[in-house]
């Protein structure tokens, strides 16, 4: 059993668990769910802003603990501060650190859309990430078939969320693409040997259709590679780890956006 299916084995045992202590009904009554929906397609899309989609995670299962310390409240707004267009928080306490409570933090004190970042399995959990005050859900092609991806696609939608589709490979984005997506994620760690290379991104790019907006995700640590990315035709960056690693990631964040800036405004001046 690889990595991601362990993780979605216990996914389901922990989605049962939670089903069974808080109903859906009392989820419907959290003081987010009639909340207006910010747009992740509009934020990341946005020419003023730069396409970062900031993630908050403090440890992965490649990684081990990368960050212990790290406060939502301060490196959430710092992230918005530096220049990120949204944010994604790891919501998955045993594999990846968090909680449904570092993203009702990020909630109360940024006003961006925000991604539940977890491995959903059940309508339960889109429900669930409108409570807490998620914009946008993740659903992972390599861990649903493709039909049930697509009625959870369908069911985030009726809530009014915006639906990400995290691929790996050509064979997945082809088998799960469906037009209850707004955005498609190319990850260019494969979840099953946790190996990198953006070269996946770079293939698969042209793959996915005009009508979803295109998010490069992990491995991203040189602001000069969201301009290779982004002539490739990518609208957004999902980035964590790199800024997540250091002592300060508002501040890495702040950097690297600075750079990226600077980069992207001499692009435009030698093109002009």
């Amino acid at each position: 059993m690889n990595i991601l299916d362990q993780i979605i084995a216990d996914k389901h045992i922990e989605v049962s668990e939670r089903k069974s202590l808080v109903p859906v009904k009392l989820l419907e009554q959290s003081i987010f769910f009639d909340g207006k929906v910010v747009s992740m397609k509009k934020y990341v899309t946005n020419p003023e802003k730069t396409g970062i989609i900031a993630e908050f995670k403090r440890k992965s299962p490649s990684k081990g603990m990368i960050n212990a310390a790290a406060k939502v409240e301060k490196v959430s707004i710092g992230y918005m501060q530096a220049g990120a267009s949204a944010l994604s928080i790891l919501t998955d306490s045993k594999y990846f650190g968090g909680s449904s409570e570092d993203l009702k933090a990020a909630r109360h004190f940024n006003f961006c859309p925000i991604l539940r970042k977890d491995f959903v399995v059940d309508e339960y959990q889109i429900v669930e990430a409108k409570s807490i005050g998620a914009d946008c859900v993740l659903l992972i092609a390599a861990a649903l078939e493709p039909e049930k991806l697509k009625s959870l696609a369908y069911f985030a939608k009726s809530l009014g969320l915006e639906v990400l589709m995290e691929v790996h490979d050509g064979e997945e984005l082809d088998r799960s693409l469906c037009d209850g997506l707004d955005l498609v994620g190319v990850n260019n760690r494969n979840l099953k040997t946790f190996e990198v290379s953006l070269q996946t991104s770079l293939d698969l790019v042209n793959r996915i259709p005009s009508d979803f907006v295109k998010i490069s995700e992990s491995g991203i640590s040189d602001p000069a590679t969201l301009i290779q990315l982004k002539s490739a035709g990518f609208d957004g960056f999902l980035i964590g780890e790199n800024f997540m690693k250091s002592a300060r990631p508002e501040q890495a964040a702040y950097n690297f956006i600075k750079e990226y800036k600077k980069l992207a405004a001499e692009l435009a001046l030698s093109q002009a």
